[in-house]
């Protein structure tokens, strides 16, 4: 008999705080499926606006990179090789699922919440096709930037290694924000949505290990 684990509680919590996150950030920028602005992402698109510069606005274009695919696949790729090799099989997997999982997350909710790009100012750049809520870019950053510091080695680098994904996350999503192609919400949302998929995903996967070794796979 194939057994299928339960989901243990802590992974639960998680997961679905970060689904209330993504609902209630819903609600309130999409209230009755009509997209609105609300103050606090009026005030900081204004705020990016005024802040707008040459040198500042190339300096965004090229930070925001660090939230999209091309750059953080790779990325992933490489270190969950290099866990593997180590003889860390199952953190690869953790890491690579954080990515790919933050990812469809928010591109789900995309087609969900179906809120418009901001058009208050002129985006620097092409506008994204995709719809806006939440960033994927933030999502995607967030994801992964944790999935590496769960995964770090304990020891004196862990605390500049914490510091040094923190200020890449806070950059990318000020980037998208700096861009005109999210709303403040948007990259919030996102980034709280994303810490609870990962936290959830971290507690999930031991848990099915621990069952497979306990009852085997094919019984």
């Amino acid at each position: 008999m194939r057994l299928s684990p339960r989901v243990p509680p802590a992974a639960l919590l998680p997961w679905s705080i970060g689904l209330l996150v993504l609902g209630a950030g819903a609600w309130w920028v999409c209230p009755d499926d009509a997209c609105a602005v609300p103050a606090f992402d009026r005030a900081g698109l204004v705020l990016a606006w005024n802040w707008r510069d040459p040198v500042l606005d190339a300096a965004m274009g090229a930070v925001t990179w660090l939230g999209s695919l091309y750059v953080l696949l790779p990325l992933a790729a490489w270190v969950a090789w290099r866990l593997a090799r180590a003889g860390r099989a199952g953190e690869a997997r953790f890491l690579l699922a954080a990515l790919l999982g933050a990812s469809a997350l928010s591109h789900a909710a995309k087609l969900w919440v179906a809120r418009p790009r901001p058009d208050l100012f002129t985006a620097w750049g092409p506008m994204p096709a995709d719809l806006s809520y939440p960033s994927a870019h933030a999502m995607q950053a967030a994801a992964l930037a944790l999935a590496l510091l769960l995964v770090a080695p304990a020891g004196r680098g862990r605390a500049f290694l914490a510091a040094l994904l923190a200020a890449t996350v806070v950059l990318v999503g000020t980037s998208r924000i700096h861009l005109q192609v999210h709303f403040p919400s948007d990259v919030f949302v996102g980034i709280l949505a994303a810490a609870g998929w990962v936290l959830g995903l971290r507690a999930f996967l031991p848990g099915r290990t621990a069952i497979r070794a306990r009852f085997g796979a094919g019984k």
